[in-house]
Formats: structure tokens, C-alpha cells, sequence
């Protein structure tokens, strides 16, 4: 595993970020805290409670209670009124209700990074942002975040409000999302990314037509080349499913963590195994050539 600042913090965090939610509690707390066992083996030290459910924060805080707390960075999702049944809520009160639910439950002392969750234009009220602020100034949280990739984002970015920014990062993100990161730095933010492999990469076939222009009248033009041509696929992402001893799936985390902006990088992960999987990424340099392929690719799909 590898380190990298947090922003300000002066905290250094694996550029792996193990999510815990729901779906870690299906079977129950003792999965969830297996899961993060597997993490801590991994060299991972920094874990994000999608949601501020007091079971959930229960069962991390316990798997990592024999940890020295410093050595660990733990962020929660806020605005979320109820993480199993949905809802959202950006009052003063739910903000520092789940901030406390959390707290309680978990036993961990602090939050380091507590972490709006994508807040439309209209619900953030200036009241609850003090608030947060005051809960900062306490020592209950270390650091302020948002998450999300709207163009709304950039208005937050731009308040100077906030430490860190979470954003959805790939091999195929528009430029805006380049810029939103730029903006965020010299801010003084630190950037953390999700969603570094995207639904409309994860099959070949997807890989190789995302974003391909349509077919003309008559169906000319646009189509690219015949299945059979050794070129077919050439200038598009097909070649994430095609290279030797690389998953799709670790190119795009590889790639991720090839931009030095970037602190961490947020994963899901059912189980050990693929914990394990992925914690080898970092060590791994991407095959020479690869990253002038997806640039090609990028560029093409930009003109599509």
C-alpha cells in the first residue's frame, strides 16, 4: 500500500479507502468488521461510513477500536436522513444529530472527515453550515467535505468553505471534472475520487462503443469497423478488456491513482479477496504504452 497527504490535515491516508455500508451489514455486523480486518491487513487506514447509521457506526468502531485512533482516518456521509430508508436532510439538526449518533455509537472520539452528500443548490442553508463549523471548532470532526459532481459543486468549491472534495474520477471524465479538481486545489482541498470504474466501461462490448456516434440514414456512417478487422476497437476503450494479466477493473483504479491530486481513492468491496485484489493496484505500474491509449481514447470519444 501507499500513503498520501490528506490536504492540511497533516494526516497521510492509503490512496485506498475502504466504503462501509449497507451492503456490509447484509450479514450482519460481524461481516462488516471482517471486512475491515481485511482492510487494516491491506495496509489501509482510511474508512468511509456511507451513511450515518448508528449499527453500522457501531460495527466499524468496534472492528477498529484496537487501532491507535491517529494511525486512522474514518469519514461518514451526512444528509442522508436515514441511510437504510432514504431521505435527505441538511438541517442543523439532522447534520449534528447524525453527527452524534455516530459518535456514540462508534466510540472512535472524532470524526476526521465529515462529508456532505451531493447537497442540491437550495439545501444547504448557510445555518447548518455554521453549525458543522462549530462541531469542527469542538474537535467532534477534523475536517469538512463535499461530494458530488454537479455543476453545483463548483459553487461550493468555490466558498472556500470546505477541506476536501469528493468527486467521480475516470479514464473518461469531462473536462469540467478536471477543472472542478484544479479549482478545489488551489483551494488548498484535498481531492478524493469515487466511481473510477464506471458502469459504461465494465463489459467489452460497452468499452468499445461508449460514446460512438450513431448511425447515419440508412445506416451509413458512424458504425465503426466489422467485428472481424484486427482494428476493430482500435481508438476506443475496448482495450481495458484485452489486456494480458490486467482486470478492467485495475486499469481504471491504476490510472486513477496515476493523477498525484489525488489523495484517495474510494472502492467498494464485498469481500477479502477482492479487498486483497485491489490493495495490489498501487504497487503495479500500468504496461508502457497504456496510458497513450487511453488518452487516444479519450480524445476520441471527446469528438464522438
Amino acid at each position: 500500500m501507499r500513503y498520501r497527504p490528506l490536504g492540511r490535515s497533516g494526516s497521510a491516508v492509503s490512496v485506498i479507502t475502504l466504503k462501509v455500508g449497507s451492503e456490509a451489514l447484509a450479514g450482519g455486523p460481524s461481516r462488516a468488521q471482517a471486512l475491515v480486518f481485511a482492510a487494516l491487513e491491506a495496509g489501509i487506514n482510511t474508512f468511509h461510513l456511507t451513511s450515518a447509521d448508528p449499527v453500522l457506526a457501531e460495527a466499524v468502531g468496534h472492528a477498529l477500536s484496537e487501532v491507535d485512533r491517529k494511525l486512522i482516518q474514518v469519514s461518514v456521509n451526512l444528509g442522508r436522513a436515514d441511510g437504510r430508508r432514504g431521505g435527505r436532510d441538511f438541517s442543523p439538526e439532522a447534520l449534528t444529530g447524525a453527527i452524534d449518533r455516530t459518535l456514540h455509537a462508534s466510540g472512535l472520539g472524532w470524526i476526521d472527515l465529515a462529508m456532505l452528500d451531493e447537497p442540491g443548490e437550495d439545501e444547504m442553508p448557510q445555518t447548518a453550515l455554521n453549525a458543522l463549523k462549530a462541531q469542527r471548532t469542538a474537535g467532534r470532526i477534523r475536517m469538512l467535505g463535499i461530494a458530488g459532481d454537479g455543476d453545483v459543486m463548483d459553487a461550493y468549491v468555490s466558498t472556500g468553505a470546505f477541506d476536501v472534495l469528493a468527486t467521480s474520477y475516470h479514464v473518461n471524465s469531462p473536462w469540467q471534472t478536471r477543472h472542478r479538481m484544479r479549482a478545489a486545489l488551489e483551494r488548498d482541498m484535498a481531492v478524493m475520487a469515487y466511481g473510477y470504474f464506471p458502469t459504461e466501461l465494465d463489459t467489452a462490448k460497452k468499452a468499445e462503443t461508449v460514446h460512438a456516434p450513431k448511425k447515419g440514414l440508412f445506416g451509413m456512417g458512424g458504425g465503426g469497423r466489422p467485428k472481424h478487422d484486427p482494428l476493430a476497437g482500435a481508438g476506443t476503450f475496448a482495450f481495458l478488456h484485452q489486456t494480458h494479466g490486467w482486470s478492467a477493473e485495475h486499469i481504471c483504479l491504476a490510472f486513477t491513482l496515476t493523477d498525484p491530486s489525488i489523495a484517495t481513492v474510494l472502492v467498494d468491496a464485498p469481500d477479502a479477496g477482492r479487498i486483497e485484489a485491489l490493495a495490489t493496484v498501487p504497487e503495479r505500474d500500468l504496461p508502457p504504452g497504456l496510458a497513450a491509449q487511453i488518452e487516444m481514447a479519450r480524445v476520441r470519444m471527446a469528438a464522438a
